[in-house]
């Protein structure tokens, strides 16, 4: 691991740690001072406002475990030792993760205490859907986790809490969202929310939304599941109220605010803002972009492919770090010539994995990270970043943190009605779902103030192409064993939740779809062929790890906690309850 990676890290956790026990010693910073008549408590407003900072961190870059899930689910290829699966036991990500999990539920239980207490209720209804998001969260990392008896050192004196069964805090978590959303819908208290709900402004509505769409995210995802709850389920589906348009969507919003605290999107400050590297794109997934993969949307280019990849090179110029201008060697671990895509490969042996290539990398584009979008004029990002003379404005970084959307909610759908388990046609909401992941491309775009003119998929120009691609995907669907249908409704899936990739990794465990990249397949791994003297080996990709079926616990909370299990002998042997795949 880089070494300016693990101080900046070490830094963070450290901030965080930090400002959360600033808000668990508000009760005790004014002892000496026994003034009745002035609250010692952290204003609910702040409380909840701290709170959405960190559930936004939940799952996401630069700190947290999206950078290894991302890899995971094959959109980004690293060097680091998340590649080959081979992340460790003591992985300064993953601890991120689940120290801010449980410092953030010990603010939410504060918040709920004080709330009830004032009798806020909405405040306690906000609080709680998001502990139950929280704690689904840790349960599909993680399995067995701490959840009756966490964050009760100070209320119970609980040291060492005891790890819950992971299928009874699933079903206390489905029972919490009702109760959260009773609350919320009671419109109850003086105190509402407004501004300091970074998520939804206070609209009630909303959150009632959230919660009915994010219990169905939770039923699919348990569906063949013995315990699955069949009844509850059905009287989710009669009342209804779910996600309508994608102004619906569960979403942290970034700005290109730098003072007093960096305000862009974090997958953007890994890969543009980093003075190293390290957000290589994934060339399986640009395969399956660029309609090369033989098995699945073969012919059919996806449009939104300069929306989601940024080429630093032109089309057909020689990478520049190492390419060799008289023999043709570009000297490239995976180049695209026809596009100047640049990047490593997942699990790569080759000669030139290693080398540094700054200015010839292809990053991440302007959906997943508010970053620049590909009109193929190249350009270097440094010089951008740095504000070069004659260089291109530098992009804004300004893109949300997507954590569930109308667009996954329409293909959750599409799912279930695939399965049986919903009446309605599949074709039609496969339709629908990928016209509303094309919306988002062009929400996004809009938002982004970027210094580039951008075309949207609603201009004339735009719509029969996006049209086209469509009818392309709809087409093979219509055609496809049933098998097929439900790779190519996640596939699509897979594809609109580029820069979200933690729901990607549950799909893929309980559905082992999409099909990702394995160096040890007999058959032809990529369909590069530049038609040079240079061809691509797939001889020089190696796996030698099982995929993970879940995260190792931290070791350091194994070893203070008394009631903590032994730790996972390996990641592929341990599953979550609901992976019966």
């Amino acid at each position: 691991m880089k070494i300016s990676k693990k101080i900046y890290r070490n830094k963070s956790k450290i901030f965080l740690l930090a400002g959360t026990l600033a808000f668990l010693s508000c009760q005790d910073y004014l002892d000496v001072d026994t003034d009745k008549d002035n609250s010692t408590d952290a204003p609910l407003s702040l409380l909840l406002t701290n709170i959405e900072v960190s559930v936004d961190n939940t799952t996401d870059f630069l700190n947290y475990t999206g950078d290894i899930l991302q890899v995971y689910t094959h959109q980004m290829v690293v060097r680091e030792e998340q590649d080959q699966y081979g992340t460790k036991v003591n992985n300064i990500n993953v601890l991120n993760e689940w120290n801010n999990t449980y410092l953030t539920l010990t603010n939410i239980e504060s918040l709920i205490n004080q709330a009830t207490e004032s009798g806020d209720m909405v405040y306690v209804g906000i609080a709680q859907l998001q502990k139950a998001y929280l704690m689904s969260v840790a349960v599909d990392l993680w399995g067995d986790v701490p959840f009756t008896e966490a964050t009760q050192l100070a209320s119970g004196g609980i040291i060492s809490p005891k790890f819950d069964d992971q299928t009874e805090i699933y079903a206390a978590i489905m029972q919490l969202i009702d109760t959260g959303k009773a609350n919320v819908a009671s419109d109850t208290g003086i105190q509402k929310p407004s501004d300091d709900d970074l998520f939804y402004g206070g609209d009630i509505d909303k959150w009632v939304k959230f919660a009915n769409t994010f219990k169905l995210k939770l039923y699919n995802q348990t569906r063949l599941s013995p315990n699955f709850d069949q009844t509850g389920f059905d009287a989710l589906i009669t009342g209804g109220n779910f996600f309508t348009s994608n102004d619906d969507d569960f979403q942290f919003n970034h700005y290109n605010a730098l003072s007093p605290s960096d305000e862009r999107n974090k997958f953007f400050l890994e890969s543009y803002n980093s003075t190293q590297f390290s957000t290589y794109m994934s060339p399986w997934f640009y395969e399956i972009l660029k309609g090369v993969n033989p098995n699945i949307h073969f012919g059919n280019q996806d449009p939104r492919i300069p929306y989601y990849f940024f080429n630093q090179l032109e089309d057909g110029q020689l990478p520049i770090d190492l390419g060799d201008p008289v023999t043709g060697n570009p000297k490239a671990d995976y180049w695209d010539a026809s596009s100047g895509f640049f990047t490593i490969r997942f699990g790569s042996i080759g000669p030139y994995r290693d080398f540094s290539t700054e200015n010839s990398y292809t990053y991440p584009g302007i959906f997943p990270t508010g970053g620049r979008y590909d009109d193929n004029q190249g350009g270097n990002i440094n010089a951008m970043m740095s504000g070069t003379p004659g260089a291109p404005a530098k992009p804004t970084g300004i893109a949300p943190h997507r954590i569930l959307t109308y667009a996954e909610f329409l293909y959750i759908q599409a799912e279930l009605i695939h399965v049986g388990k919903l009446t309605g046609n599949e074709t039609t909401k496969l339709r629908d779902a990928m016209e509303a992941s094309f919306d988002k491309v062009d929400e996004v775009v809009i938002a982004n103030n970027a210094p580039q003119d951008i075309p949207l998929f609603t201009d004339a120009a735009m719509v029969p192409v996006k049209t086209a691609f469509i009818d392309g995907v709809i087409n093979e669907f219509n055609a496809a064993s049933e098998a097929k249908k439900l790779e190519i409704i996640m596939t699509q899936k897979w594809v609109a939740t580029f820069g979200d990739p933690f729901d990607q990794y549950n799909d893929y465990r309980r559905t082992g779809y999409p099909i990702l990249a394995n160096p040890n397949s007999p058959t032809q791994e990529y369909q590069l062929n530049n038609g040079d003297a240079f061809p691509l080996l797939d001889s020089q990709t190696v796996l030698n790890n099982p995929y993970p079926l879940s995260f190792y616990w931290p070791q350091s909370e194994l070893e203070v906690n008394s009631n903590a299990p032994t730790q996972k002998v390996t990641l592929g042997e341990y599953r979550i309850f609901w992976d019966i795949n």
